[in-house]
């Protein structure tokens, strides 16, 4: 990093994750903010801070078919009531779901305008939303909802632009990436893995009791909270990036 691009960086600092007070959790689908963030999101609740789940789709093609699994509508809504179980395992009791259908099969821009009702009427001071950069990261799902909470952090304090959707602005004060490759900013997580795993757990859709699927995710998000929190200088943590409404666009130091 040049001394000129570091003198810009310590000029406009990042924001701290855990410094706000209301907290908007998106996800592309059932279970992915407990995989991304449930850590966090039970030490935001301990901390009394006001937290809201926002699941975009439906998750309805989340498993594998056979005879006897559920279908299409059938698992869509059990996987609504897991999610909504999940939840209360981290102390959140508002969750919102926009229905879009699982895979990508959706208009953008009915997410996009999803998210910005939500974060209109919530009122969220930080969103947080799966990083759509990582070179891995292949589903559409994922991609299309960080891409659209970063225009919805962009677009939310816009009067003009938020009046074309019939909303309200709103000062979205920073925007957060979980599932990323290149965290800038952690949430230390020490005595709280207990309180995800238990979140993971009511997706039983996905991770039925003794399966391998749910073991090999449990002993994943053990060692990349181990890792973070070696990275951080805590006992575990988890990773973001992070950026403030300063940061969100034209400021190329800012970006990967």
């Amino acid at each position: 990093m040049s001394v000129s691009s570091l003198i810009l960086r310590l000029a406009s600092p990042l924001p701290k994750p855990e410094a706000f007070s209301r907290y908007l959790f998106i996800g592309p689908h059932p279970d992915d903010i407990e995989i991304g963030a449930g850590a966090s999101v039970a030490r935001l609740v301990r901390d009394k801070k006001e937290v809201c789940f926002l699941i975009c789709t439906d998750g309805r093609y989340g498993t594998e078919f056979s005879d006897e699994g559920l279908r299409d509508e059938e698992l869509a809504a059990q996987r609504r009531r897991e999610a909504t179980a999940s939840a209360a395992r981290l102390g959140v009791q508002d969750v919102r779901f926009l229905d879009l259908c699982d895979g990508g099969f959706y208009e953008v821009k009915s997410l996009l305008e999803g998210i910005l009702r939500t974060v209109s009427d919530f009122q969220p001071d930080i969103l947080f939303a799966p990083d759509p950069v990582p070179s891995n990261e292949t589903h559409p799902d994922h991609i299309r909802t960080g891409r659209a909470a970063g225009e919805a952090a962009c677009f939310s304090y816009n009067r003009g632009i938020m009046e074309r959707f019939g909303l309200s602005p709103v000062r979205v004060q920073a925007l957060a990436y979980y599932m990323t490759a290149k965290p800038t900013a952690f949430i230390a997580t020490t005595g709280l893995l207990k309180n995800q795993m238990a979140a993971l757990r009511e997706h039983k859709s996905q991770f039925p009791a003794g399966s391998k699927a749910l073991k090999d995710t449990e002993t994943y998000l053990r060692l990349r909270a181990f890792d973070f929190g070696l990275r951080s200088h805590h006992g575990t943590a988890e990773g973001f990036r992070i950026l403030g409404a300063q940061h969100l666009h034209v400021l190329s130091e800012f970006g990967l």
